[in-house]
């Protein structure tokens, strides 16, 4: 039987595209993300505003392409097998840098920049958002200026997560050596000013509103980009975007149209369209297993703060479950680009469990009973449950966006009605999905009961996406408040299947083992699906290359993007 890192280890041969202008002939790139980047480093985020204004500057060595399939970047090619790079017994990967690549500062890339990456995010003081990603990995060695042997604590089949993606790009070491530990947040002019290797550099950066960009000189390809000038704003909301591509051609490109059809609809006539990427995308909502209390001070939302009063208690859970319309949310919000979910994984099939799809019929009589049986009844008559003197109150919070705040009503109104007591909260976009440790209102410091937002693995194996839900991966004041299980759940059984996952080699077992965590975790009632999302976009008609990604960047090939004749 054929290991994983065979059958996935083999690169999509990609026809590269060829643009109708000379390197910088076509002037400015307008685009416009309406969560705005409050960082460049990627490893101080995770998000996908800070990963994505990113991409244009910093590079891995293999990004994922819109269909899922590893593409070399920094890499000369895909390791595998059979060309010997990686070794039969699966305990390393062996990657090649391509000949003759700079910074944009003009020194050479080097191997040395790889170790000093995976020092950089593996320091335990750092709170590295993409940890994840070296999940498994004993060493990185430079083996000469050009090769990188990452070696891994036992076989590890698939083996292509570390300075992979977007989310896992290289550092430059000088840049960055004097940013590691308890300072990589400290570090302001790198974090905003980060030299790279992409087709662009930084030349302005305001923080959680706009970036300037300009071609990267020392850029391998010395035919592109075709644009010169880059400027990447941040703010607003899905629909000003949408006007803003779709209508008066503000912009060229405009992220995440997250707006229900007719809206969508209505603005089709002008100098934009809207494009569309399916993949694993899913709307959630997070279920805090923390107590999320202000009298706690430091401790709230943390362990140390001790369990959430309710929401541990997996009825409870399920029966906020049952309560939602999942099909009146996606038919009358998401139309065409939404379909009721109940998989964390929904896609590829060989992850995707239908163990739970019952989840799509709403069952408000179940619901209530199941709170019945957790002892929550209604003692004074005033419409809400309560139990040993505590009313069964929820805040639920998300980012401010039209879709959000319908879905939000909705809910509300169905957690009402079981004698759920429901308080909404919207935060701005480029708050909420920030990484500013100091911030209260983030989704990493999860200050309220439960909160709703979009997140999707990458590529077509989701290793390292359900890893994100170790026990190590809870965020706290430790990691900068830094870590991927935001719902801060634990499990003994999860880690184990964590661990048999790392080393599982065929296909078959890969499937069954991922369904397995899938189905852990939502029966736990912990996290909770609610739609399976296709991500749509906005682009000028005029504008050509564009290849919309969801399982890595959005505009991860922006070097082949050009205006059209």
């Amino acid at each position: 039987m054929k290991t994983l890192s065979t059958l996935l280890g083999t690169a999509l041969a990609l026809l590269p595209l060829t643009a109708s202008a000379e390197r910088g002939s076509d002037g400015e790139l307008r685009i416009l993300y309406w969560q705005a980047a409050s960082s460049m480093n990627p490893y101080l985020s995770g998000i996908a505003k800070e990963v994505e204004a990113a991409s244009l500057v910093l590079e891995p060595l293999a990004r994922f392409s819109e269909t899922g399939e590893l593409v070399p970047i920094l890499a000369e090619e895909i390791p595998t097998v059979e060309n010997g790079d990686v070794s039969e017994d699966l305990t390393s990967i062996t990657w090649t840098l391509r000949e003759g690549l700079t910074w944009s500062d003009g020194t050479p890339v080097t191997a040395a920049d790889a170790v000093f990456t995976w020092e950089y995010c593996v320091d335990e003081e750092s709170g590295c958002a993409a940890l994840q990603q070296f999940d498994g990995v004993a060493e990185v060695v430079a083996v000469d200026d050009r090769t990188i042997e990452v070696r891994f604590t036992e076989p590890k089949p698939y083996p292509y997560a570390a300075f992979v993606s977007s989310e896992a790009p290289i550092l430059q070491r000088a840049q960055f050596e004097n940013c590691t530990g308890a300072r990589v947040s400290q570090c302001t002019d790198e974090n905003t000013h980060p030299i790279g290797t992409g087709p662009y550099v930084v030349e302005d950066f305001r923080a959680n509103d706009i970036i300037t960009y300009s071609m990267n000189p020392e850029y391998r390809d010395p035919d592109k980009p075709a644009f010169a000038r880059v400027t990447l704003k941040g703010g607003g909301d899905p629909n000003a975007s949408a006007r803003a591509v779709l209508q008066t051609g503000e912009v060229d490109y405009a992220w995440n149209l997250q707006l229900p059809p007719d809206v969508l609809d209505a603005m089709s006539d002008g100098p934009g369209e809207v494009i569309t990427s399916n993949g694993s995308a899913v709307e959630f909502l997070f279920l805090n297993q923390t107590d999320p209390n202000p009298e706690l001070g430091d401790a709230r939302s943390t362990v140390e703060g001790g369990p959430h009063p309710f929401l541990t208690d997996p009825r409870v859970g399920k029966a906020l479950s049952l309560a939602i319309d999942r099909t009146l949310i996606a038919e009358n919000l998401y139309g065409d680009s939404g379909i009721p979910g109940c998989a964390v994984v929904p896609a590829p099939d060989l992850y995707k469990s239908d163990a739970n799809d019952d989840c799509v019929t709403q069952d408000i009589e179940a619901a209530k009973a199941l709170l019945e049986e957790a002892g929550w009844t209604d003692t004074d008559g005033d419409g809400i449950r309560d139990k040993d003197g505590m009313k069964l109150s929820i805040l639920y919070q998300t980012s401010t966006n039209g879709v959000r705040q319908d879905s939000q009503s909705l809910i509300k109104a169905w957690w009402e009605e079981l004698g759920v007591e429901t308080e909404l909260r919207n935060i701005d976009a480029s708050v909420f999905f920030g990484g500013d440790p100091g911030s209260p209102d983030t989704r990493q410091k999860f200050y309220t009961d439960v909160q709703m937002y979009t997140d999707n693995s990458k590529g077509q194996d989701p290793e390292a996406f359900l890893g994100n839900w170790s026990c190590a991966n809870i965020p706290s004041p430790a990691t900068q408040w830094q870590g991927n299980n935001i719902q801060r759940f634990c499990s003994e059984e999860y880690e184990a299947l964590i661990a048999e996952f790392r080393t599982a080699a065929s296909l078959e077992e890969r499937g069954r083992i991922a369904r397995e965590m899938n189905d852990m975790l939502v029966e736990s009632y912990t996290i909770i699906p609610l739609i399976h999302r296709s991500i749509l976009s906005g682009k000028a008609k005029t504008l050509e290359g564009v290849r919309m990604n969801s399982w890595d960047s959005q505009i991860w090939n922006i070097a082949d993007w050009y205006r059209a004749d």
